[in-house]
Parts: C-alpha cells; sequence; structure tokens
C-alpha cells in the first residue's frame, strides 16, 4: 500500500512538474509571476525564464523514464536530491525579498512533499 501511495505521488510530481516546465517555455513572463520573487528580467534578459522550463520538464520527463522501466528505487534517490531544487528555490525568494507566503508556502511545502515522497519509494 505504501508503495502504491508513494508511486502515485510521483506520478503526480512529474505530472506537476512538466506542467510547470512547459508553462516556463510557452508563457515564461506570465508564469514567473507566480514564482514569488519581486522582479523578473526583462528584454534580452527574459531568454533566460525558459532555462527553469527546461530544467523542470527534464527532472519530470526522468521521473516518468524511471517509473515506466520499474524502477522506483531510482525515483526514491532522485525526488531525495530533487528536493533540493524547491528548497534552493525557496530560499532564493527569501534572499531577494520576495513573497514569503510563496516561498514557505509553495517552495518550501514542495521539497517537503518532494522529499517524504522519495523517502517513502526507498522504504516501500
Amino acid at each position: 500500500m505504501l508503495h502504491t501511495i508513494a508511486t502515485g505521488l510521483a506520478v503526480l510530481g512529474a505530472v506537476g512538474i512538466c506542467y510547470v516546465g512547459v508553462s516556463y517555455l510557452l508563457a515564461p513572463q506570465k508564469t514567473a509571476a507566480g514564482f514569488g520573487l519581486p522582479a523578473w528580467p526583462t528584454g534580452e534578459a527574459a531568454a533566460f525564464l525558459p532555462v527553469k522550463g527546461v530544467r523542470d520538464l527534464v527532472f519530470g520527463l526522468a521521473v516518468v523514464a524511471l517509473l515506466v522501466a520499474g524502477l522506483p528505487q531510482a525515483v526514491g534517490w532522485l525526488f531525495l536530491v530533487g528536493a533540493i531544487t524547491p528548497l534552493g528555490d525557496m530560499l532564493i525568494v527569501l534572499r531577494h525579498k520576495g513573497s514569503k507566503a510563496l516561498a514557505y508556502g509553495m517552495h518550501g511545502s514542495t521539497a517537503v512533499v518532494v522529499a517524504v515522497t522519495g523517502a517513502l519509494l526507498l522504504l516501500g
């Protein structure tokens, strides 16, 4: 049962982060507004925003690939290591005086859920 719940969380996480990644690729300025930082690059510097989209999309697709390959333990390790990304995002938002609500509520809680999912996959 634990394995099924953990796998379900991993699939939801993969779909969710793929959606975020595609959103950053298709509408980077609009999507970036919800990240929590007070300002985003504009003009030529805005070309940096899709970098986040690629990063997120690749993480989600890696999860899907490992699940399809039948490697839930590898997904567990990927999630444990991958929890550093939303933790880092939270710290970046806080350091740059962005929204504390989004820093803790979105990025911090995501880091916890990703880490717990990883641990559940390794235990299950």
